[in-house]
This record gives structure tokens, sequence and C-alpha cells, in this order.
């Protein structure tokens, strides 16, 4: 891999091929940004940069990520990374692009939430401990470290606070402020912007052969999410179920169909967590598009022909009196979720709660 791989983030590129040329490079770099900005792929471009080499199965070169605890598997074994190296190398060799619900699928994860734990921070000491097969860095790259349990990010701590020699931490985070203070008061942040709808639309006309016009409109829909492009261009994808049952939530609301509403609670409470968080950001999304519809501005709206035909008509309720009051309402719901608070009651107090906030005005 080399940074012709990464998608636009130019700008990104020349700053760490000015940091190795000026000898510059910190022991900890920690990478962030929006989901689907090249994070990863910029921290791999790297290593592969500093290490001289285009494969990602350098001896010097160590991946940490979350990960389940299968169902047969004692709860005596401490989990690394090395119990699904397997998996993620298959994965990396298909796309340098990915997001936690593509790993989760590696790993056939159905319901379970996959965590960085205590076994990775042994893992870790005793990959970067080891004398460099070629004398230069020994990299380590943790991505998702805000998926680290306490245990873990405390070995880590210790390990940046006396770094083995030649050692390279590259911290790859899309919630920073998840992470340990002093961690982060460790590593030198490199943030990273969205990739610019310019430089996405480019790459959705050369690798996957789209005219300009669609590609331009599937960029801004995507937010400067590559992953999330990718998608978009799925025939069944998930979002497509997502705007039904958002469609549905809002409609029983309307009708104030509490029996109906409770159906739809139940049946969304049978999804795992992962994907009902996913579900509640998309209806975050949809609130937020249908209230900048109102400004009757196509510069300002992200949605796909689908959403936006529901929206000329729906549009109209998200006003300025109801849609901060939405937004918290699904803000709660994502962190009940996000805490295992129980799916049907966190879901039910959504439709309910939903009845009196739509009719405001």
């Amino acid at each position: 891999m080399d940074f012709n791989d990464v998608i636009g983030q130019q700008e990104a590129k020349d700053r760490l091929i000015r940091m190795a040329g000026e000898d510059k490079v910190p022991h900890a770099i920690l990478f962030c940004g929006p989901k689907g900005s090249g994070k990863m792929a910029l921290a791999m471009a790297f290593a592969s940069y500093l290490l001289k080499s285009s494969t990602l199965e350098h001896p010097d070169l160590h991946f940490s990520y979350p990960v389940i605890r299968p169902p047969q598997t004692g709860s005596e074994h401490k989990m690394s990374s090395e119990d699904f190296a397997r998996e993620w190398y298959d994965m990396l060799h298909h796309d340098y692009y990915f997001d936690l619900e593509d790993w989760l699928g590696e790993m056939n994860a159905a319901n379970q939430q996959a965590i960085i734990g205590r076994g990775e921070s042994s893992a870790i000491l005793h990959n970067m401990s080891l004398k460099s097969s070629q004398g230069g860095y020994k990299i380590s790259i943790i991505w998702l470290a805000e998926y680290m349990n306490q245990e873990c990010a405390n070995g880590l701590l210790k390990l940046l606070e006396e770094p083995p020699a030649q050692s390279l931490f590259m911290i790859v985070s899309e919630q920073p402020e998840r992470l340990l203070e002093t961690i982060r008061s460790r590593a030198q942040r490199f943030d990273i912007k969205r990739i610019s709808d310019e430089d996405l639309a480019a790459a959705l006309s050369s690798k996957r052969g789209l005219d300009e016009d669609v590609a331009m409109r599937l960029a801004r829909m995507s937010n400067g999410s590559w992953t999330d492009a990718l998608k978009e261009m799925e025939v069944d994808n998930e979002k497509k179920t997502f705007l039904d049952l958002f469609i549905l939530l809002m409609r029983l609301a309307y009708k104030r169909d509490i029996r109906e509403l409770t159906k739809w609670s139940e049946n969304v409470a049978a999804f795992g967590r992962e994907k009902q968080k996913r579900l509640i950001s998309y209806f975050m999304r949809m609130v937020r598009e249908n209230f900048m519809y109102n400004f009757h501005n196509p510069e300002l709206c992200y949605m796909s022909v689908e959403e936006e035909q529901f929206s000329r008509n729906f549009a109209r309720f998200i006003n300025e009196a109801n849609v901060i009051p939405i937004n918290e309402l699904l803000q709660r719901a994502f962190r009940d979720i996000a805490q295992n608070a129980n799916a049907k009651i966190v879901f039910y107090h959504l439709a309910i709660n939903m009845i009196v906030l739509l009719i405001r005005k």
C-alpha cells in the first residue's frame, strides 16, 4: 500500500511526508477524523512509507483492533487481535477502506459488541519489545482505540510513557474524547478532514465508473465518507431499510397509532445494538436534512432521490419549534443503546414521545 491508495487528502499526505523528511516523527500519533475520511488508510500508507514496504504483512508492522469473544471461547482466554488475524488480513486485501460494521461482519459478530481488551495491551508490549527485523521502526497501528477497556488503556499508557526503542504508535480514532486524557496528551494529534466532494466524486468516477453528475450527488450525500458512498451504491443497502422505518415511525406518530408504534419499537428492538445505533444516527441525519429542506436551497440538502421524494411532503413537520427537541430525543436514545439499556423500552419511549414533538409548531 502507498499514498496513491488514499482518496484525496493531499494536504495530509504532504504533512506526513514532510514530517518524515524533517525527521520529526513523534513516538505516538493520534489520527482523528470523521468516519470514512481515510484515517486508517493514511496511517497504513504512512507505515508503508516509513518501512519502505508496500506489504501490510510486514514483520515490523502490528495491528490492534476491536474483537468479539466467540461463544465457545472460555472466559479464561484473554482475547487479542491475534485471534482474528486471518479475518483482518482478508479484509485488508479486499479494501483499505472499511468501518466497524464491515469488521463485525468479517468476525460474524451477530449481536456481539467488539472491544480491545486487556489481552491486547500484553500483545502490544510483546510485539513492540521485539527487535526490529530491518533495523528501523517497529510500528503499532491501533484502530478504533476508543474501544479499549480500562485495563488495556492503562497498559497502553505505560507503553507511551516509556516507549521501547524505535517504536512508533499510530492511534486511529473517530471519537478521541473517549480516550484517556493522559493517552491523548502523550500523542501528537493529527486531524484529518472529510474527503472533499470533488475528490470523492472523482474517485467514484474512476474506481466505480459513475458519470460525473451521479458521482457528485452521491459524494455530497455521503458527507465526505468513502465507506458511506460505497454503501449508498449497494442495491439492497441498509439505508433503504432505515428510510422505510423512519417513514413508518413518522406516519404512525402523526396518526397517534399507539398499537402500531408498539409493534414498530419491538421490531427495531430485535436488531443488534450496532445496527440500532446506525439506525438512530440515520434518523438524526434525516431530521436535519428535512429541516434544511424547508429553506429551499438545494446546496444545503444531501439526500437521495428516494429520501427527497418523502421530504417534499414531510419536511414542513420539522420546524424551529421541534427540530432541537427531536434531535435531543434521538441523542438520548443513542446514548441509552450504547450503554446497553433495554432496547424495547428505549425505542418505545422514542416512538411515544415522537407523537408529542411532531405536532409542535
